[in-house]
């Protein structure tokens, strides 16, 4: 899986925006991720400035799995709601 295509997953399950930034960076109260200066993958959760939580993956579709899991347990706990089925 790709970035894209997890955008586009998100997008399809009516995942809020608000809940994610996959572009890196520290828009505080998301789950992040993005490309570190090392070359690999981190998804994280960020709070004023930091990351917490940091996983460092070395692909994208590993990030990818993970980033997606992270959001469904949050749209499940917050919302009820999550996604079965998914390889």
């Amino acid at each position: 899986m790709t970035v894209k295509e997890l955008k586009a997953f998100f997008k399809e399950h009516l995942v809020p925006s608000h809940l994610y930034n996959l572009k890196g960076g520290s828009r505080g109260g998301r789950i992040c991720m993005g490309k570190n200066k090392q070359d690999s993958w981190e998804v994280y959760f960020s709070e004023k400035k930091r990351k917490i939580g940091l996983m460092q993956f070395a692909t994208e579709s590993e990030a990818c799995q993970h980033m997606m899991d992270e959001v469904r347990k949050v749209m499940e706990q917050v919302y009820g709601i999550t996604w079965k089925g998914l390889a």
